[in-house]
């Protein structure tokens, strides 16, 4: 697909991961640095993704928004990169990208805000409990090299960057299967790549004042 793609994004933000993908796939795009409050609450802008936050991408005429979207739509259509199972075998990609973009954000942020779910209502939220999503998470990543399996895909760049932050940040237990997963995606030259830009965009925003 030869359509041009680009990233509206912030350096200090979730688009950080839709760079990554970018990087993954290995495709060409420009990136469009968004600030908060301003530029993203722009009409223009706000035309793209209504929510006026970020990452958004385009591709041609096709409008992406939110993480998890995003990573998948860019496994498919650049199906070369191999970051998605054939459709068949697509299961336990499709179960913990959605993991992660639900009970696992949803429990993370709640813990992060200091929200206690009482016993006799975690049966109205969708994650139940943060000790159960973090001891189910724990076993797919300490089972396996990669999300649900041996191979990297998708998947592992959305539920990467979520373990990645969650453990910089301490929303995360710093558990050793969380550590040694991450370790090996921090390692990927593509991961690296896009670490790099947006750290570089960071230093220039802060140098900047």
């Amino acid at each position: 697909m030869a359509e041009e793609i680009v990233l509206y994004t912030h350096p200090m933000s979730r688009g950080r991961i839709a760079r990554w993908m970018l990087e993954e796939v290995g495709a060409p795009y420009r990136a469009d640095i968004m600030h908060f409050d301003t530029t993203m609450k722009d009409p223009e802008y706000r035309a793209l993704n209504p929510m006026g936050k970020v990452p958004t991408i385009v591709h041609g005429k096709t409008v992406v928004t939110e993480c998890a979207a995003i990573c998948a739509y860019l496994a498919d259509a650049f199906p070369q990169a191999n970051l998605a199972p054939p459709v068949k075998e697509r299961a336990e990609y499709y179960r913990w990208m959605f993991f992660a973009a639900g009970p696992l954000e949803a429990a993370v942020t709640n813990k992060a805000l200091g929200v206690e779910i009482a016993k006799e209502r975690e049966r109205m939220v969708g994650y139940g409990n943060y000790g159960e999503v973090i001891s189910t998470l724990e076993r797919t990543v300490g089972d396996n090299e990669f999300v649900g399996g041996h191979r990297f895909s998708a998947a592992d760049v959305y539920v990467g960057s979520q373990i990645g932050w969650g453990l910089q940040f301490g929303s995360i237990e710093k558990r050793q299967a969380f550590v040694d997963y991450f370790r090996r995606l921090s390692e990927r030259p593509a991961y690296k790549r896009a670490t790099e830009i947006d750290d570089a965009l960071v230093r220039e925003m802060k140098a900047a004042g």
